[in-house]
């Protein structure tokens, strides 16, 4: 190993290296370019998951939501097209059927659907907006911030129908003055009076409210709209390390067993499993991760096999240098010593351009992207660890590839050589 050390042994290198600079540049390529695949889809890969989990991370990754729709087979006395609703009674029955159920949230709503928004007011000022019947376990499915001072419905503003209520920021700008703490003031919902508990932060991508929401107690709700034991739809979450697909259809099933709906019936009830879609999408980002992978590793192993090529070029035409060089004393070992590192040099050389140049368009995506709220995508980068196996890799493929031309040098006779044109 002391060769590596020696002035000569480089400037060999370099020379061989210079002779023919263009063919050495274009097979070079190849293996740079592999790189720089590997590099950019990881990242890119990276960049996704990250913005996935950034979406996902203010809900629960194992939840759902359950609603009721018409029935499409009819059953048990009942005709085709049966309306219903959810109760919120059923809620302990739904977790003794279903113990994988880890958070239960009835919610109901006017705004939307159909539903006649809630018309607001204070003072001078008026406005119609999305009201919601909450409970607290609801912030347990999906977080939510609040302002200094503001706070989500308790189980006492439940049990004793409070008229309290959260507002979103549109809210506060509209029905307040700049500089107007809404929090502990009162406005008038549907003729109501209710006090300001609390403002809640709106952030793009962050769930499925609005910033035009007003959240009030459930059982406030049901008393001024008439509801009764009647639920809008359930937002459930199971359990973490269970199969979220098989918890809806268990749950779906149960749902059906308490509605008399025919379990054959795709239509009766409506889900959405926001934990098969988080699973969706992190497949996708493994996928492009994957796919980095194996079109890296076939590049480089390309560009690898055009060095070999370039190389086996090299030593034929050397042919005459190295039966001088063995006829002066020089070991097999030092010819091979000599060829595997041009190999090992220019294989290495061109993976580090590669993830140099990788990383450089990580940056400028990174910078780019930074401020972008409307497409999942954060922070592209790849791993310390990938990057110092990936250049590992270049060592071992750059001296396996290289024993093949090194070998036919070292098996160059000096009486051979010395007869070369």
């Amino acid at each position: 190993m002391s060769f590596l050390f020696k002035r000569d042994t480089w400037q060999e290198v370099f020379d061989s290296i210079g002779k023919n600079r263009v063919r050495t540049l274009i097979t070079v390529i190849g293996v740079l370019w592999g790189i720089f695949i590997y590099i950019a889809l990881s990242g890119a890969a990276k960049g996704l998951d990250n913005g996935f989990e950034k979406d996902f991370e203010k809900v629960s990754k194992n939840s759902m939501f359950l609603w009721t729709q018409p029935t499409s087979i009819p059953y048990g006395g009942y005709k085709i097209g049966r309306q219903f609703s959810l109760k919120y009674s059923d809620i302990p029955l739904f977790k003794s059927k279903v113990p994988e159920i880890q958070h239960i949230a009835p919610r109901s709503l006017r705004g939307r659907w159909g539903i006649p928004p809630g018309k607001v007011v204070r003072g001078q000022r008026t406005g119609e907006y999305t009201i919601y019947g909450d409970v607290p376990v609801f912030t347990k499915i999906f977080s939510m911030k609040f302002y200094d001072g503001g706070r989500f419905i308790n189980p006492d503003d439940i049990k004793e129908a409070r008229k309290v209520c959260l507002i979103g920021e549109r809210i506060q700008e509209e029905l307040f003055e700049e500089d107007e703490n809404p929090i502990g003031q009162y406005i008038r919902i549907d003729g109501v009076f209710f006090l300001v508990i609390g403002v809640h932060v709106y952030e793009q991508g962050g769930g499925f409210n609005s910033d035009s929401d007003i959240h009030i107690p459930f059982t406030t709700f049901r008393s001024m709209y008439n509801r009764g034991d009647k639920v809008g739809w359930f937002a459930l979450s199971a359990h973490d390390n269970t199969d979220v697909v098989a918890v809806e259809e268990k749950i779906k099933a149960t749902a059906k067993e308490i509605y008399r709906v025919h379990p054959d019936d795709e239509r009766g009830f409506g889900s959405f499993n926001l934990g098969r879609e988080f699973r969706r999408v992190s497949g996708f980002a493994k996928g492009v991760t994957l796919l980095s992978i194996i079109v890296g590793i076939a590049t480089i192993l390309a560009g690898v096999v055009g060095i070999g090529n370039i190389l086996l070029i090299s030593v034929k035409e050397r042919t005459k240098e190295f039966g001088i060089r063995r006829a002066l004393g020089a070991t097999p070992s030092e010819v091979r010593g000599q060829i595997l590192l041009e190999s090992v040099f220019l294989t290495l050389s061109a993976g580090m351009f590669g993830i140099v140049l990788g990383s450089l368009v990580l940056t400028l995506i990174r910078l780019a992207t930074q401020d972008l709220n409307d497409f999942p995508f954060t922070n592209p980068t790849v791993p310390v660890i990938l990057v110092i196996s990936s250049l590992l890799i270049m060592v071992v493929l750059g001296t396996l590839i290289g024993l093949i031309p090194a070998q036919r040098a070292v098996s160059i006779k000096p009486i051979d050589a010395l007869r070369e044109e």
